[in-house]
């Protein structure tokens, strides 16, 4: 029996799938819904009320609240779905994304669906974002948040349930005018998300209320339990790399009972989130602004095959000084055929081997084996001997954010033996491809069907062979080529303020001729420049500065 096959989605537009109508279909897949709470009791048990009425079949949903240090320990209240379990999280952390990962963990559902412990969902909120995931497993489902100050007494349990029975769920709260203005925006602006380019889907990942294919979520590692806020950005970042999809659905609405932090506190939120952020999520180019520093998770990660030493180095030293500071390098080789064994230094059959290791293992820019952390956006490789200009991988990644392209080829050269060639690679088009890819299908032609692949000219992009000699050879300059560096230095000055010289006189002479009075403002002017010119002539080089000197008296006076 064949695997079903996969829907293919292009980029983020997820229009080749059709959703059933609500109401008029039969799911199969099996949901969790994790809660994590912290001293949220009274939202909680409207929380868990909304849960018991949903349109999604009770057998197929199961609640783990998780209970994230509440100072008053919390309680299932009288009404809960069927399968509804409290856990705690265990020690040795805390915070949210550290709450989801403990109900990740304990999940034994197809789909994970987090929602948040002061959300109360409408009848349809679970169905609306489950049936997308019946249609592909890379999908990541959100919800739409309408917000409430929830002011005065609550609703009571019976109340929220009788309400959604009913279809009355809008009548529960009172709306506020607070919205998440920004996403829905770029949901607008992007016709639902479908248009939006990799880098600017991600950012709709908001964890209020959101679903999650379970394999997926587990493949990337889950929640990063070590931040205790904008876990959600960072999550929606690695959840793009892995190819996800990420589809917001209009009609899995809920209402966030009273306003979340990033409103009442956007500036302090922000403060505290921007270095956390900036560290993990590489798209967020305006923080990361500052020349030379290395982040946890680079924007590019960059391959270069051990060679020779002279190739190897070449191509390495040019990627290191790009334009780009935040580049990681990686030199694959059989590193463990190194040993500390006796040895001819010079007839050493690893010599070339033996010579990058020293050259580049401690440069903690360079792995030789591939790094552990951090999944960067772009993937380059480059053959040994190489060399891109500094501003040559900029400008690639400048193009494929332009265009959304999942891959560039780029060819350098061929030969009678084929062509050799660097490639620029979108890892959420590697992930993507890998998803939905099947036995035997080229990878290049199902990227180019998922994100586009092009082939461009080495040269045109600024590639180039190494130097014959490499490292250059530089021998030091003797003294009197220092001095006639530092007498040109001084000439370049002394032109460029004879330039400004010239201009001002010229400005000046203008302004004498319509009006006299000016006139004894420009000799004034003029007679200080001169004095200027005369102090250039202490510099080393006094004939050609006393040259310079009379043609600035010249200028200044003027004998006609």
């Amino acid at each position: 029996m064949k695997p079903p096959v996969i829907p293919r989605v292009r980029r983020n537009d997820f229009g080749v799938l059709t959703p059933p109508e609500l109401g008029e279909w039969e799911p199969t897949l099996t949901v969790t819904v994790v809660i994590p709470a912290h001293d949220r009791q009274e939202t909680l048990d409207l929380t868990l009320a909304a849960l018991s009425a949903q349109s999604y079949p009770e057998h197929l949903v199961d609640v783990i609240v998780v209970d994230d240090g509440s100072a008053t320990p919390l309680r299932l209240p009288e009404i809960v779905p069927s399968r509804t379990k409290l856990i705690s999280s265990p020690p040795g952390g805390w915070g949210r994304a550290w709450a989801v990962q403990a109900g990740l963990d304990a999940a034994t559902g197809e789909v994970v669906f987090v929602l948040d412990a002061d959300m109360v969902p409408h009848r349809h909120h679970v169905e609306a974002q489950l049936r997308w995931h019946h249609l592909a497993p890379y999908v990541v489902a959100l919800g739409w948040i309408d917000f409430t100050p929830a002011a005065g007494e609550p609703p009571a349990q019976a109340q929220v349930v009788a309400a959604l029975e009913a279809g009355t769920e809008e009548s529960l709260f009172p709306l506020s005018p607070h919205r998440h203005d920004w996403a829905e925006q770029i949901i607008h602006d992007h016709d639902g998300l479908r248009t939006a380019p990799s880098s600017l889907a991600t950012r709709i990942h908001v964890g209020a209320t959101v679903s999650y294919p379970a394999a997926l979520l587990r493949s990337i590692g889950g929640m990063d339990t070590s931040l205790v806020l904008a876990e959600d950005t960072e999550l929606g970042y690695r959840l793009t790399q892995a190819g996800a999809v990420f589809v917001p659905d209009p009609r899995s609405r809920a209402w966030h009972l009273g306003l979340p932090t990033a409103m009442r506190e956007y500036a302090a939120l922000k403060r505290y989130n921007d270095p956390y952020v900036a560290d993990r999520v590489p798209y967020r180019r305006y923080l990361r602004t500052e020349a030379g520093r290395q982040w946890l998770v680079p924007y590019v990660d960059a391959v270069v095959p051990a060679g020779s030493y002279e190739d190897t180095r070449a191509t390495v030293d040019a990627l290191l000084a790009s334009s780009i500071p935040d580049i990681r390098v990686t030199i694959t080789g059989p590193w463990d055929t190194l040993t500390d064994g006796r040895r001819s230094p010079l007839a050493d059959p690893d010599l070339d081997l033996r010579l990058i290791h020293a050259g580049f293992a401690n440069d903690p820019r360079v792995h030789l084996t591939a790094p552990a952390t951090g999944t960067p956006p772009f993937r380059l490789f480059v053959p040994p001997g190489w060399v891109p200009s500094a501003g040559t991988v900029e400008r690639l990644v400048a193009y494929m954010e332009e265009h959304d392209t999942g891959s560039l080829r780029v060819a350098l050269e061929e030969t009678a033996q084929g062509v050799t060639a660097a490639r620029l690679d979108r890892t959420a088009a590697l992930s993507r491809a890998a998803l939905v890819a099947t036995p035997g299908e080229d990878r290049d032609d199902l990227i180019d069907a998922l994100f586009g692949l092009e082939w461009v000219d080495g040269e045109t992009w600024g590639f180039t062979r190494r130097p014959a000699v490499y490292p250059p050879r530089k021998k030091p300059k003797s003294e009197l080529e220092l001095l006639v560096a530092e007498r040109d230095k001084e000439i370049t000055h002394y032109r460029r303020r004879t330039a400004a010289l010239r201009a001002e006189i010229a400005q000046l002479r203008r302004e004498a001729g319509k009006n006299g009075r000016d006139a004894a403002r420009w000799r004034e002017k003029a007679e200080a420049w001169r004095r200027e010119a005369v102090r250039l002539t202490r510099s080393r080089d006094r004939t050609a500065l006393k040259r310079a000197v009379r043609k600035v008296r010249d200028l200044a006076f003027p004998t006609d």
